[in-house]
């Protein structure tokens, strides 16, 4: 097997062709957009299944440098931050705490699903958070996390090879499931895209035809946007160690949104002559450029190889996991949520919390709102949820599980 290690810039120059590759073929068939599958998506599999092929019939193991992925992700959770105004975080607020309760009961749902079918399929012993929230809702990065520890605690060869794997499947699956179900409620509860005013958010239209009443995007009010957006990521590095001394301990792009959220609030109020780019053209261009080559990147990235670690039963977990995601999703989440088109955009965004990751979630709210208008408390309340306070509950239950 011969390694093949893709430098940054041509990891990053791919990332923009494999989106356009899915821009192309979802114009080509109309099904895809229909079913709201982001572009990034429809690209980043195709690219995935090509490394496979390199992999398995070259035996050449393709993998990428990721490091301008990670850039772009704290670039798009500053933008969410900066478009959250007070006034939605109020209005939000009812609903992000039934999102999260319902979330946590899923967390709890995935978890007995895991243990009692890895029993019935008689499994090995520890590897139900493998095949429940561990790698489902916690991802790629609590299964790093957590798979020595379990590995270690019931003598499981192979449990970072088997999380990863979940993981994985995981991303792809909550990749094609959102947009569909979204799809879905919105024809058969008849849906209207919303009229909720404020500016555009993420996922402008491809073909937007602009109206006197749209701020104009130039060179400065892109430098300016870009500006802003470094300086709240630089002040979120230098406030990560005092978070983590205090004994709080937040992925950095967390910190980045919190930030920003505060400075959105604060610094128009102070400075009020100072052009902010809250709800602005300039700043939804930049989320949507950030958070599809983010998605292609991870998406293109995948080793699906790591996939021939789940043998068939595993298999038939993540089946029944998906599933329940699914039922769940679609007579649980959309009543608890109002069952209006706010509704059935965070349905979508429900898929990247349940199984795979909150810009996965994103991209699929992204997909649906382009077709059928904005959501704007939607982008601010699912991140809240999926990226800050469901990784404590899901940090209790796996330390519950593996006891």
């Amino acid at each position: 097997m011969t390694a093949i290690q893709i430098p940054g810039l041509l990891t990053f120059t791919i990332a923009i062709v494999v989106f356009f590759a899915g821009s192309g073929i979802n114009r080509a068939v109309p099904a895809l957009q229909r079913w709201n599958i982001p572009e990034a998506v429809t690209g980043g599999l195709i690219a995935a299944t090509l490394t496979l092929v390199a992999y398995e019939v070259f035996g050449r193991e393709i993998s990428f440098t990721l490091a301008a992925r990670d850039m772009l992700l704290l670039y798009f959770f500053t933008g969410i931050g900066l478009n959250a105004k007070i006034d939605d975080l109020l209005k939000g607020g009812r609903p992000l705490a039934i999102l999260l309760g319902i979330t946590i009961v899923f967390l709890l749902i995935q978890n007995v699903i895991a243990t009692v079918f890895s029993g019935l399929l008689g499994l090995p012993e520890g590897i139900a958070p493998l095949v429940g929230s561990a790698a489902l809702i916690g991802g790629h990065g609590t299964t790093i996390a957590w798979a020595p520890t379990i590995g270690t605690r019931f003598g499981l060869d192979g449990a970072l090879e088997a999380g990863i794997a979940s993981a994985t499947l995981g991303l792809v699956v909550a990749s094609l499931l959102g947009g569909p179900v979204a799809g879905y409620l919105i024809r058969r509860y008849g849906l209207k895209g919303s009229s909720e005013a404020g500016g555009p958010m993420v996922g402008l239209p491809q073909a937007e035809q602009k109206t006197p009443q749209q701020d104009n995007i130039s060179h400065i009010a892109l430098m300016r946007t870009i500006l802003i957006l470094n300086l709240v990521i630089l002040a979120a590095y230098a406030l990560e160690e005092t978070v983590e001394q205090l004994g709080v301990k937040l992925p950095l792009f967390v910190v980045c949104m919190v930030l920003s959220i505060l400075a959105t609030n604060i610094v128009p109020r102070l400075l009020p002559r100072l052009a902010w780019p809250s709800r602005t053209r300039s700043l939804a261009l930049l989320s949507d450029l950030s958070l599809n080559i983010f998605l292609a990147m991870s998406l293109m990235s995948m080793q699906l190889w790591t996939l021939e670690e789940l043998g068939p039963r595993l298999l038939v977990v993540l089946a029944v996991q998906t599933a329940a995601a699914a039922i769940y999703m679609i007579f649980v989440v959309f009543p608890a949520m109002g069952r209006d088109y706010f509704a059935a955009v965070i349905a979508a965004g429900f898929a990247g919390i349940s199984l795979g990751a909150t810009p996965t979630g994103i991209a699929n709210m992204t997909a649906v709102t382009k077709l059928h208008g904005p959501a704007v408390r939607a982008f601010i309340i699912l991140p809240l949820v999926s990226a800050f306070f469901i990784d404590i509950a899901n940090a209790i239950a796996i330390g519950f599980m593996i006891r």
